[in-house]
């Protein structure tokens, strides 16, 4: 009996360190995913070393028959910092953004105006029908329309407004076509520090129609041409024509089409008729989507297993809306608003590692002095103005400037800041190198300062137990954003 008894106890503990083991090694390998995942980006940000830090405005601007793309200069010390590459593309009335992919995630809020962007995913299925005029090589479309019209099939469709913020993974092809009544603009982030991009800190897209051409449009703000680094080209120029009319088995001609005639056009065209197709987020389950909810049988990421990813990002959300006052995740009747757009909202982001936020400041409110925890911040100014600080971990001032309509700042991660709004007040947009950001408050109801015993505080600042009192509760319930004050202490 004692023999069986020590057996059983043998077992019984060789079978707990097994479970301990195989636990440790789930652990550690969770730990060497996410080094992998941030590795990039944490040899990067030793580059942050700033002295000084200020907003600006972009300087290089890509004109097309259609519109405008503008880009900040990636290799300010900010944004080289941060790794990232801010654009901004203004799409005219019935104009179209011709279909392109790039190596990087990138992050677009919807500044103004509405339309329709397809995202292309390999292996999806075109689950979706339209009817299309039918055209045929060689032939003007009115010797077509006594044929009539036929069906075409494609990826889903999506319906963008102002206020949304819409998630593009890398490599995947995309378009966006502006069918309202005023010019459509999109304020971007591009992640150049993503593992999905493995070339280099360098942005770039590669366009399968039209281009920039090799001189004449691509100009800095001072008039003079940019060199050829941020060139975004139409990858067909390069490939043999005839080897691509045997790849499409299509005529020659329409190869030649697809290389050469719409280079001059730019990156953004006129649409000569307009584009009729299925938008299914207009129809049943749109009112779900702007809620936060997910429409009957979509499922996301997380709950895919094996092979799961190509199951499930062909029905994937790529777009919230952060307009809905009724909808903000801070909001203060005195102070203002602001609504996030993180991995729970919109869980795409988990994979893409990024996250956005929409604020609203009122007239000389004040937001926390506080600093990021776990990313880089990288701030638009939609509207307004306001003067901001930034203070490193020297206790320098590297940022003390007043801030204005189109500009954009970084502040870097763990580097502290505050924003005091002007008399029109503020309203910006935030991106975040994480798609769960944290941020730490120095003042107000949720504060490190209030979380600290009055000793800790009397000690540190040499002030009397009343004035610690006074620091850590003056503020009463407010939290992230303070309202003005008409009185000083």
């Amino acid at each position: 009996m004692a023999v069986t008894t020590r057996v059983l106890l043998a077992l019984l503990l060789s079978t707990f360190l097994l479970s301990a083991t195989n636990a440790v090694r789930d652990y550690q390998g969770r730990q060497a995913g996410q080094r992998g995942e941030r590795g990039t980006r944490l040899t990067d940000a030793q580059q942050c070393r700033l002295t000084r830090l200020t907003a600006s405005q972009p300087t290089n601007r890509i004109e097309s028959e259609g519109g405008v793309t503008e880009l900040w200069d990636e290799n300010e010390e900010q944004f080289q910092c941060a790794g990232v590459a801010p654009m901004r593309s203004v799409i005219r009335r019935n104009s179209l953004s011709l279909p392109n992919f790039h190596p990087m995630r990138r992050l677009v809020y919807i500044e103004r105006g509405q339309g329709l962007i397809g995202i292309t995913y390999p292996g999806c299925a075109e689950t979706f029908q339209s009817q299309s005029q039918t055209f045929q090589a060689g032939r003007e479309p009115r010797e077509e329309r006594g044929q009539g019209r036929r069906s075409d099939q494609h990826q889903k469709v999506h319906r963008i407004r102002q206020g949304d913020v819409v998630a593009l993974p890398a490599g995947a092809a995309h378009w966006c076509y502006n069918d309202g009544e005023e010019e459509l603009v999109a304020v971007s982030v591009n992640d150049l520090n993503h593992r999905s991009n493995q070339l280099d800190q360098n942005l770039r897209a590669f366009y399968l129609a039209g281009g920039v051409p090799e001189s004449g449009r691509q100009q800095t703000q001072a008039g003079q041409r940019l060199q050829s680094r941020q060139r975004f080209q139409n990858i067909f120029r390069a490939f043999d024509t005839v080897l691509m009319a045997e790849a499409f088995n299509i005529p020659a001609e329409i190869v030649r089409r697809m290389q050469e005639e719409q280079s001059e056009r730019g990156l953004i065209v006129n649409v000569r008729e307009g584009m009729r197709m299925i938008r299914p987020d207009e129809e049943e389950g749109e009112f779900e989507e702007e809620q936060g909810r997910p429409r009957r049988g979509q499922q996301w990421w997380e709950e895919a297993t094996g092979n799961g990813l190509e199951e499930n990002i062909c029905t994937m959300k790529i777009r919230t809306n952060v307009e809905h006052r009724t909808q903000a995740d801070i909001f203060s009747r005195q102070a203002g608003k602001i609504n996030h757009v993180n991995r729970q909202k919109l869980p795409i982001l988990k994979y893409m590692d990024m996250s956005a936020s929409k604020g609203t400041l009122y007239p000389n409110a004040l937001m926390t002095p506080h600093w990021s925890v776990n990313g880089h911040c990288v701030v638009y100014v939609q509207s307004g103005e306001a003067q901001v600080q930034v203070v490193d971990h020297s206790g320098q001032q590297v940022m003390n400037d007043r801030v204005n309509q189109g500009e954009m700042f970084v502040v870097p991660q763990y580097f502290a800041s505050t924003v005091r709004a002007g008399q029109n007040g503020l309203e910006f947009v935030v991106w975040r190198t994480s798609s769960e950001p944290m941020n730490s408050q120095l003042a107000g109801y949720t504060s490190v300062i209030r979380a600290m015993p009055v000793e800790v505080l009397t000690n540190a600042y040499q002030i009397s137990p009343n004035e610690a009192q006074r620091l850590k509760t003056n503020r009463g319930g407010e939290s992230f954003l303070l309202s003005p004050q008409r009185r000083s202490f």
